[in-house]
């Protein structure tokens, strides 16, 4: 595939017009328009759809992601030749979930020499969603929970996030004390409580709480809820009152120890194991930050952190 016409086509999934990749490009529409058919005609697939934003098709996608690992090949190359002085910085790009990125990861990039001079691109992705990100080519590496490789890439075990269904004092007395957990027959009702009570989720998406509500013998958790996307935001409104949530131990361990969160089912913690998958390339970039994350998460982490 002529390498013009492979960058072409990256610069306009990456900037998502034809006009705004010619002006990266700095050429004509007409030449970016020209390049992107000769590669579809090249291959024999349609890489484009022709929408706003233009999206790479399934076939598009696993061009883009030659592209990205292409780049990185050819900076790296760069680096040993010792062509990249007074240059941009190398950039990384990695998904990470939310809980990760308040809680662990960063100091874990705080590890990476930065003699590397390494620009990071992270975006923010549920865990069970960032290998998408991964399949797509938008990143080069991620924390996600899928032991399963992406095509191209290695898995390595990073350690298990607990988690644990926490609320603010005064909430969980009111919806979880033991008048509230009392059928008319006097029976406790632990899941008809969680499905009665508020509960504080991410975003639509998030159906954490729900799975941990099932495994307690009911249907999900309740219809009455708090959207919160951001993990800061997400213990917050917990602390504040608003409902209940499952809260990560490595953020909430300091509020459940002070009495400021209530643990609302004790030695019932739901563990989300999570895992490290890049990019097969000999890449020094890569291969630092690799290692500076699962360092660092083997401390924060452990065996269920």
């Amino acid at each position: 595939m002529p390498l013009d016409q492979v960058r072409t086509l990256l610069a306009v999934v990456d900037e998502g017009t034809f006009d705004a990749a010619a002006a990266v490009l700095h050429v004509t529409p007409s030449a970016v328009s020209q390049r992107v058919k000769a590669l579809e005609q090249r291959t024999g697939r349609v890489l484009l759809t022709r929408t706003r934003p233009v999206r790479a098709t399934e076939s598009g996608e696993v061009v883009v992601r030659f592209a990205r690992q292409l780049a990185r090949l050819e900076n790296d190359a760069r680096e040993e030749l010792g062509m990249s002085a007074g240059a941009e910085p190398t950039r990384v790009s990695v998904a990470v979930n939310a809980d990760s990125l308040a809680t662990w990861f960063l100091p874990a990039l705080g590890r990476v020499p930065g003699e590397l001079r390494l620009s990071y691109e992270l975006r923010r992705e549920d865990e069970s969603h960032t290998a998408a990100l991964l399949r797509e080519g938008r990143v080069m590496a991620a924390v996600t929970s899928s032991p399963d490789a992406v095509t191209g890439c290695s898995v390595r075990a990073l350690g298990r996030m607990r988690y644990v269904a926490a609320a603010a004092p005064g909430f969980a007395e009111r919806w979880f004390g033991d008048e509230a957990l009392r059928e008319p027959r006097g029976e406790r009702n632990l899941a008809a409580a969680f499905t009665r009570a508020p509960v504080v989720v991410f975003d639509r998406r998030d159906d954490f709480q729900d799975m941990f509500v099932r495994r307690l013998g009911g249907r999900g958790a309740g219809a009455w809820r708090h959207h919160v996307p951001t993990s800061e935001g997400f213990l917050d409104s917990v602390v504040a009152g608003l409902g209940w949530g499952m809260v990560p131990v490595a953020q909430a361990g300091e509020l459940l120890r002070t009495g400021a969160l209530t643990e609302l089912t004790p030695g019932r913690p739901m563990d989300v194991p999570l895992y490290w998958q890049q990019w097969k390339l000999d890449s020094p970039a890569l291969a630092a930050v690799a290692a500076a994350v699962v360092a660092g998460a083997a401390e924060a982490l452990g065996d269920g952190g």
